[in-house]
């Protein structure tokens, strides 16, 4: 496998770059498939795309709460965001119902096709995995039951129990010392460039999952591994 050598501010093992012993595994739009919740805007009146931005704006919150030390509720944050997105917009129900109807899309929200397969891909090469969402516990541990892999993870982490979001240095500390292992042992996997770029400012080394074929900003740090699937990343950490 070949991994870059963390940035010179990271603890380096003396032997160099190795395979991680642990992968953390970002929930949101990484493992689940969220084009659903477009068509949940679409149900209640509200143009599709606005799904997108909505998306965004309720990261954006979060991220801006976590600066000022507070830590957010993901689900409080959504539904107060949708209040506001879908303001004015001809709904065809009143607004707390059209609220309610998407955030229980992220309920019956599917993993993308690759997951399933690239999930035991990897746990066959003998490597932990967990998930660390700035989503709920629960609806990490749902989706990936649904999905028939659930057994593959040993835990299923959040920022609700870490008290601090990603990229927050703090939150991937927090999985570290939650499965007791060092920051160059263990691997972000995230659709994310933020996410990305976060942990490996935490020390970790990470991987970018890139299904779209979008190019990577420049103004965060590079992943040390790009892949267009998780069944990908196994492939290249064989």
């Amino acid at each position: 496998m070949n991994v870059a050598i963390p940035s010179v501010d990271h603890p380096v093992s003396p032997e160099g770059p190795r395979r991680p012993r642990l992968l953390v595994f970002d929930v949101n739009e990484t493992l689940s498939d969220m084009e659903p919740i477009a068509g949940r805007f679409e149900a209640v009146g509200a143009p599709a795309h606005l799904a997108k931005a909505w998306f965004a704006g309720l990261l954006r919150d979060g991220f801006a709460l976590t600066v000022a030390q507070e830590n957010p509720s993901f689900a409080q944050l959504g539904a107060e965001g949708l209040r506001s997105a879908l303001a004015g917009m001809p709904l065809n129900r009143p607004v707390e119902e059209a609220v309610d109807h998407i955030m229980a899309g992220f309920s019956r929200l599917t993993v993308h096709p690759d997951v399933p397969g690239g999930v035991r891909a990897l746990a066959e090469l003998g490597i932990r995995l967990v998930t660390l969402s700035n989503g709920s516990e629960s609806v990490a541990q749902r989706l990936l039951s649904d999905a028939g892999v659930g057994d593959a993870f040993e835990d299923f982490l959040s920022v609700e129990q870490a008290g601090i979001w990603k990229p927050a240095p703090g939150a991937y500390a927090f999985a570290l010392e939650s499965c007791g292992v060092d920051p160059m042992d263990a691997m972000l996997v995230a659709a994310h460039a933020w996410d990305t770029d976060g942990a490996h400012r935490a020390g970790l080394a990470a991987a970018w999952i890139n299904r779209t074929g979008g190019r990577y900003p420049e103004y965060f740090r590079p992943p040390d591994l790009e892949a267009i699937s998780l069944l990908h990343l196994a492939e290249q950490l064989r």
